[in-house]
C-alpha cells in the first residue's frame, strides 16, 4: 500500500496533536538557601512553558492541516516556530534543573559517583571541572550553565546558554543544569549575591539523578559503539 506525502503529513500532524506536553510534579520543598516562595513562583513559570508549548504547538499544527503553509502565513508561521523553541526548551530545562535538586543535598558528589571520574578524566580533576561550571556561571546574562555529556568522546563540557537556546550544543546532553534566570533567586538573593547563589545550588545537587543521566548516556554510547563495529 502506497501513501502520498500528504496523507503521511497529516498522519503526523494528527499524533501531535494527540500528544500535549504534561507537567511533570516536583518535590521541591526544604531546599537549603531557595525559599519555598522562590520554588512555588518557579514552578508556577515552568508550567506556563508546558501551557506555551503546547498552545504554539497547536496553532502551528492549524497550518499544516490543509497542505503547504500559504505565503501570507509564513511571517506568523515563522514567528510561532521560533517561538517554540523557545518555550520548548524553558520547559525541558526546567525539568533538567528541577530534576537535579533535591534537599539535604551532599555539597560535592561521592568519590564513588560516575559524574566525578567523568569530570576527572575530562578535566584533570572535579575541582577544575567545578571551577570552570562556575565561572561559567558567573557570566553576564540570563539564561544556563549546563554539563552536557559529548556522546562522540564521552567527555564533559561545560556551557553558557542565552535565554533558552542560544549556545546549545547539538547532539550533547545535559547532565547538570543550573537556572541562572533572575526569577531563579533573586527573591533569596540580591543581584550581586549570584555567585552566592551559584554556591547554594551545589548544596543541593541531587548528584544520584546526575549519575543516572550520564549511566545513561554511557550505556546509549556504548552500545552505539558495540553496533558500529560489530554490525547491527
Amino acid at each position: 500500500m502506497r501513501y502520498s506525502s500528504r496523507s503521511i503529513k497529516k498522519e503526523v500532524v494528527t499524533i501531535i496533536a494527540t500528544l500535549p506536553y504534561q507537567a511533570k510534579p516536583f518535590d521541591l520543598g526544604g531546599l537549603n538557601g531557595m525559599s519555598e516562595r522562590t520554588m512555588e513562583l518557579h514552578l508556577s513559570l515552568y508550567h506556563g512553558y508546558v501551557r506555551e508549548a503546547n498552545r504554539l504547538s497547536e496553532r502551528i499544527r492549524a497550518f499544516l492541516t490543509d497542505g503547504p503553509v500559504a505565503q501570507d502565513d509564513m511571517p506568523l508561521f515563522s514567528e510561532l516556530t521560533r517561538r517554540l523553541g523557545f518555550e520548548y526548551n524553558g520547559m525541558v530545562l526546567h525539568e533538567y534543573y528541577f530534576g537535579n535538586l533535591i534537599r539535604q543535598g551532599t555539597g560535592d558528589p561521592d568519590r564513588s559517583s560516575s559524574f566525578l571520574r567523568a569530570a576527572e578524566a575530562s578535566f584533570g580533576s572535579y575541582d577544575v571541572w567545578k571551577t570552570d561550571f562556575v565561572a561559567t556561571a558567573s557570566m553576564r546574562g540570563v539564561g544556563w550553565t549546563i554539563c552536557y555529556y559529548d556522546p562522540m568522546t564521552g567527555r564533559l563540557s561545560n556551557h553558557w546558554i542565552s535565554s533558552h537556546e542560544v549556545g546549545t550544543v547539538a547532539g550533547f546532553v545535559p547532565l547538570l543544569v543550573l537556572d541562572l534566570w533572575e526569577h531563579a533567586f533573586l527573591l533569596d538573593y540580591a543581584p550581586s549575591e549570584r555567585r552566592t547563589y551559584v554556591e547554594t545550588f551545589f548544596s543541593n545537587v541531587h548528584w544520584e539523578a546526575v549519575d543516572e543521566r550520564l549511566n545513561e548516556c554511557a550505556r546509549t554510547r556504548m552500545e552505539r559503539m558495540r553496533k558500529e563495529f560489530y554490525g547491527s
